[in-house]
């Protein structure tokens, strides 16, 4: 009659210790960001790419320091909730934002952003 036990041993790699090099350093390879980075990535300001701020040139798009630092705090907290790049239209302005890199990469007004489609976007704010 066969033992009715049942012997359980897991199966390891037979070339263990590669694997634990590679998965080590895999580990060593993320990045600790201090406080003061972290702290410094939130308070960064929004900045504007040469074709945005050519494209507010062209039509009479000026920003007063509320609306810019509207326009902060908004992209702060999209990039708080993992968006990467957004529409945000904020006073009769649209706004295509890169949030990983905090930069305005075009903007329009009201009339320019009427019947167009934005594309690559994967969040937006009404303000």
């Amino acid at each position: 009659m066969a033992n009715p036990q049942i012997y359980l041993q897991p199966f390891m790699p037979v070339n263990n210790q590669n694997n634990v090099s590679v998965h080590a350093a895999n580990n060593n390879k993320k990045s600790v960001q201090s406080f003061a980075d972290v702290l410094k990535d939130t308070t960064q300001e929004v900045s504007f790419s040469q074709h945005a701020l050519k494209r507010m040139k062209e039509r009479n798009i000026t920003l007063t320091d509320a609306a810019r630092e509207k326009l902060n705090d908004t992209v702060s907290k999209m990039a708080q909730k993992g968006a990467r790049e957004a529409l945000i239209y904020l006073k009769n302005t649209a706004f295509v934002v890169s949030v990983a890199n905090k930069t305005v990469i075009t903007a329009m007004d009201g009339e320019n952003a009427k019947d167009n489609i934005f594309t690559n976007i994967d969040s937006a704010a009404i303000l």
